[in-house]
């Protein structure tokens, strides 16, 4: 058995990747999915497409490089997370289609929790916050307001899953009902403490157990794939949602090891090791990926602007023709003349949490050119995730020696360079920037015996280039200062007269 391949089901594609045993990439397969919007800020999938799409790139992908089902020492799945699926046990059908990460539909009955004094409890219980983002209140619409679904999973009939779990289902023809950890610690209903299912939070927001998959490890032999699929059974390794999986690919397995992906916007995640630290300052604790039974942890936290803030200055402004230019534009300019841009345009994410801010740009004279506002809006994403990376350091008790990077953003080195002076350690890119796709390889990998042990997957990864810090400290912390001045003058707007 010669290679790995990973599923990475995404919130708009499906790809299947072959990974070597040196991590190299061997071929890739990609394929697009519907997007249903029925109603303002509703956002759903056709799990049947999810699953088509994925079945037919790693069909693909195989064929495209010359690969059987012999050659397959596992899957790997990573999946976007939070998106919720209800489905018939005996037909294996979904309800409804799959309600998706995005979704607020159920932002009302959010803020019925909170209104109830539920905040607290629910926070120390899961480390997530009352929010129509993770599963449960999902689920709890599902049963409510699908016709006959609530008597229907009473009686055991029907199933809930992420879409790691829905992909096991169909891998397995219905043999597997299971969720990794780190997809089961984003439903709102899993206890951090024991890695269970919380009675507790089950009865709070009226979810049947008869309807969870069964939780395990993140690196763990699930099953076998139905051998007609690919023409061979092949082994299912393991799973993670997509951003512990990319912690994990990027190899951040020591505590105190953090990666940042700059996608369009960034999820920060710091290892806490076996310690579940509460967040004071409005981040995430979150499971990590598991390679046994040990769980281990991880604060997270998410920037909702940043790549998009690139696609605003080509499609809003159209100071840019791609998303490309904003480097060589930026560069034009030694700095930003003074300007700022904080991109609140959906308002702000860790640790300010403020969804009346709004987009703000600060400092413009006559002087100020398109080159000027391309780097600051560059600078406004490191500015964010030095805030967050801040929290982190408050929360965990030290910080970081290094900050790993990935995602699209993640090749622009003047970025990379300034977010390495603000933060003031060494930002280090890798040879291998599908990290998530990466960590999902890995961890299938580990089960089935391609890889041996986080040592040799150690000894996998590789560095393309580090960033190290030039600013001196006084002038990152005189920026900074302006950089907090402007995020006051976005805060609130909504709700200023």
């Amino acid at each position: 058995m010669s290679i790995v391949l990973a599923f990475d089901q995404g919130t708009t594609s499906s790809r299947a990747i072959v990974f070597d045993s040196k991590g190299n990439i061997l071929g890739v397969a990609q394929r697009e999915f519907t997007q249903h919007y029925p109603r303002s800020g509703w956002v759903e999938h056709d799990a049947e497409e999810i699953w088509q799409s994925q079945l037919a790139v790693g069909r693909e992908v195989l064929e495209q490089c010359g690969f059987g089902a012999a050659d397959v020492a596992a899957i790997g799945i990573t999946n976007q997370r939070e998106t919720t699926i209800l489905w018939d046990r005996a037909s294996g059908e979904p309800v409804h289609n799959a309600i998706v990460w995005q979704d607020r539909r159920t932002a009302e009955y959010c803020d019925s929790l909170h209104a109830a004094g539920h905040t607290q409890t629910v926070q120390e219980r899961t480390g997530l916050l009352i929010d129509p983002y993770f599963c449960a209140t999902k689920i709890r619409w599902l049963l409510d307001n699908v016709p006959g679904a609530r008597e229907r999973a009473e009686r055991g009939e029907l199933a809930f899953g992420t879409v790691d779990s829905w992909l096991f289902w169909k891998l397995t023809g219905g043999r597997v009902h299971a969720t990794d950890i780190t997809n089961a610690s984003r439903t709102l209903l899993l206890n951090l403490e024991s890695g269970q299912w919380d009675d507790q939070m089950l009865q709070l927001f009226d979810i049947p157990r008869s309807v969870l998959p069964e939780v395990l490890p993140s690196s763990h032999l699930y099953g076998e794939s139905d051998p007609e699929l690919f023409g061979g059974a092949i082994k299912l390794g393991g799973a993670a949602g997509d951003q512990q999986s990319a912690l994990f690919g990027q190899n951040c397995t020591q505590v105190g090891m953090a990666k940042n992906t700059y996608g369009t916007g960034c999820f920060l995640l710091m290892n806490l090791g076996e310690q579940a630290k509460p967040s004071k300052c409005k981040l995430l604790t979150t499971v990590a990926c598991t390679t046994d039974r040990r769980r281990e942890y991880a604060f997270e936290g998410s920037i909702f602007i940043a790549g998009a803030i690139v696609q605003w200055l080509r499609d809003g402004l159209g100071i840019i023709d791609s998303s490309e230019d904003v480097e060589a534009l930026a560069a034009t300019v030694p700095d930003t003349d003074g300007v700022y841009l904080v991109p609140a345009f959906a308002g702000l994410g860790a640790p300010h949490w403020d969804a009346y801010a709004r987009g703000t740009m600060v400092g413009l004279t006559r002087g100020t050119t398109k080159a000027h506002i391309a780097r600051a809006a560059l600078e406004g994403i490191a500015f964010q995730v030095a805030d967050v990376l801040d929290a982190m350091h408050k929360d965990a008790g030290f910080e970081i020696e290094e900050l790993r990077v990935d995602g699209g953003a993640a090749a622009n080195d003047l970025l990379m360079q300034f977010q390495a002076d603000i933060i003031g350690v060494p930002v280090v890119r890798p040879k291998v920037i599908e990290t998530t796709a990466l960590g999902a390889a890995y961890l299938a990998g580990l089960s089935s015996g391609f890889w041996n042990s986080l040592d040799e997957i150690s000894q996998v990864w590789q560095t393309e280039r580090v960033f190290e810090p030039q600013m001196s400290r006084e002038e990152a912390a005189t920026r900074r200062g302006r950089w907090n001045a402007a995020l006051d003058r976005a805060r609130a707007w909504e709700n200023t007269p």
